[in-house]
């Protein structure tokens, strides 16, 4: 069945630009009406307002229904006035891909805490209030799709970001907490983590990588997370016209009787506690909670 997003209406943050110009052009070309947003043109935050717009214009002149958006994720009042403005032009939001980001690198020695608030503002907080912003219409109309834009960085680290790595990862933490309250009002939300050419990584990766990827390619991973046929809570990586799904997986553990529970006992049997044979995907923390209790009453 082919994906169509007829009738529907997506949020793109971060819009004008990479990633986020290629989200909003594919939704768009399969009939989504698309707010594009953005705030500025630069990396670090800061560039022209008019991107938002330019891609806007581009999707009009396509054929398609947009609006631009220069509301700032990480202003509340902002963000609550983008959705509102969708509400007003089309009367429903079914798709939200948190997409803004900047990055200001620097070792964590190195590193200004005015730059690593920043970044946690833009990519953590700035899902966060967008997120927020657009569910009550979602859970009143019994639909949503939410995608969140973690990182490789954050899922395994990468030297320098320690701002970007924790932002990114918080945003899987939003994520898990998010498709738990959203189950019962059809609201699914996934993260995408993607590795393209954009103006974010123009100068991390080599020449050779960055030429190999395209953002294009990315974009396919988002239509099928924001569509009806959705799964749910899934870290979907995609690159290079290569998707894959990393999972959180906790191995089956060993239980300590209570009179050796000391820190070299759990020394001893580290390697045992470390073997992820037979791990499982835990869904809910009260999962492991359940876990463990049992474990501990069947050694009782």
């Amino acid at each position: 069945m082919k994906i169509s997003y007829e009738g529907q209406v997506a949020i793109v943050t971060g819009g004008g630009t990479g990633l986020g110009r290629s989200h909003a052009l594919q939704l768009a070309g399969r009939g989504a009406k698309v707010v594009v947003n953005d705030l500025g043109g630069d990396r670090d935050g800061s560039g022209s307002s008019s991107v938002a717009q330019q891609v806007a214009d581009e999707i009009i002149a396509l054929g398609g229904e947009a609006i631009a958006s220069t509301a700032n994720v990480t202003d509340e009042k902002q963000v609550e006035e983008m959705v509102a403005a969708a509400l007003a032009q089309w009367g429903r939001v079914d798709v939200l891909v948190n997409n803004a980001g900047i990055l200001r690198d620097k070792s964590f020695a190195k590193m200004d805490m005015s730059d690593w608030r920043s970044v946690v503002d833009v990519h953590l907080n700035g899902s966060a209030y967008c997120s927020r912003a657009v569910w009550p219409a979602m859970r009143e109309q019994g639909y949503g799709r939410i995608v969140m834009t973690t990182s490789t960085s954050g899922i395994y680290g990468n030297f320098g970001q320690a701002n970007y790595g924790a932002a990114k990862f918080g945003v899987v933490g939003l994520m898990n907490v998010l498709c738990i309250e959203g189950q019962k009002y059809n609201i699914r939300v996934n993260c995408l983590a993607p590795s393209a050419a954009t103006r974010m990584t123009e100068d991390i990766m080599p020449k050779e990588v960055f030429d190999a990827l395209a953002p294009e390619y990315v974009s396919p991973a988002v239509l099928f997370l924001a569509s009806e046929q959705a799964p749910d809570r899934k870290i979907l990586l995609a690159g290079a016209g290569c998707y894959t799904v990393a999972k959180l997986i906790e191995a089956p553990g060993v239980y300590i009787p209570e009179d050796e529970r000391t820190p070299e006992q759990i020394a001893a049997q580290f390697e045992s506690i470390d073997d992820i044979t037979d791990g499982s995907e835990i869904m809910a923390g009260n999962e492991h909670i359940e876990k463990i209790v049992s474990m501990a009453k069947q050694r009782e």
